[in-house]
């Protein structure tokens, strides 16, 4: 057990970037942490942390090393409470990555039912807006909007995630509506950061990419969202964040002729915990409520001025 809680030191010290924040989090004095991670030093042969008055950072070894320690924890977590488990009730714990914008609005809902339903299920879900490899940062399941795929983790699609290219009318009377992708080089364009600023489009033709000046760069599509509607350039938002400024014309589609290629709402699972209870539990419960009739769907008054999400706004 004493490796066990080694183990746990090192990742917390790896998650929080020091002993001190990861002390507080173990309800532990910063010293048993440090003395913890030493130990499991000797124990590897390997120095995992570089250290210096103001942060930890990851060796080499270190950063090898944080997939596999993360795997292990969890299996052995995974274990314990499939032993817990009574008359067929889930326990266990899950690690859940979300993105901000969609959780705030809709995804929180959902996950907050998910817990009512299943008491014993403990989370914790952290709002992230970047690519994240579940494997290497300890995350049972990340959902995300983004292309990326990972060795070892499984893509489960959740559902289409349309996006629209849009500006407001107040732009567009000072700029020359675009009537082909590449006439955005003479545009402002407003870029959400993971995605980059390379935008894909179908056309008859074939794809087409184009890559656009950027006016305003940004991990978060509320603000985004809030830029385009004053008038400040061309960007490519998700359909249910834009869907009543549509309707009201405070914003207008652009490139209606050239669909952005498709995107969809996944969840990525690393290999070794797909088949635990209680994380097939919340992947199938992710695609009962999103597959057939995702809520933005169904929520034709939604009014996202209405909301002021904090932090990162989702991919």
């Amino acid at each position: 057990m004493d490796t066990l809680l080694n183990l746990r030191a090192f990742l917390a010290a790896a998650r929080h970037g020091s002993f001190s924040e990861a002390s507080r989090q173990m309800h532990v004095v910063p010293s048993v942490v440090a003395k913890r991670v030493t130990e499991l030093e000797r124990t590897t042969h390997s120095q995992l942390f570089m250290r210096s008055t103001r942060q930890l950072v990851l060796t080499d070894a270190g950063q090898k090393f944080l997939s596999s320690a993360s795997a292990l924890v969890a299996e052995f977590d995974a274990v314990m409470g499939s032993m817990k488990r009574q008359d067929g009730v889930l326990e266990g714990h899950i690690r859940v990555k979300m993105p901000t914008t969609l959780t705030v609005l809709y995804l929180a809902n959902i996950v907050s039912a998910f817990q009512s339903e299943n008491e014993r299920i403990t989370m914790e879900v952290v709002l992230v807006d970047r690519t994240i490899n579940p494997i290497e940062e300890g995350y049972d399941v990340v959902v995300t909007g983004l292309p990326e795929s990972y060795e070892g983790v499984t893509d489960i699609p959740l559902c289409p995630l349309k996006r629209i290219v849009c500006a407001s009318p107040a732009y567009l009377r000072k700029q020359r509506m675009p009537e082909h992708p590449r006439d955005l080089a003479d545009h402002d364009c407003l870029v959400f950061r993971p995605k980059g600023p390379s935008w894909q489009f179908e056309s008859p033709a074939g794809p087409i990419s184009v890559d656009v000046p950027q006016k305003l760069v940004t991990n978060d599509n509320y603000i985004l969202f809030s830029s385009a509607r004053a008038g400040n350039g061309v960007a490519v938002l998700p359909e249910y964040l834009v869907r009543d400024s549509l309707r009201d014309g405070s914003l207008q589609v652009v490139l209606s002729e050239f669909p952005l290629r498709a995107t969809w709402l996944k969840a990525l699972v690393p290999n070794r915990r797909e088949r635990l209870p209680h994380i097939v539990a919340f992947t199938d419960w992710l695609r009962r409520h999103l597959a057939n009739s995702p809520p933005w769907d169904a929520a034709p008054d939604n009014n996202p001025e209405a909301t002021t999400p904090a932090g990162n706004a989702g991919d």
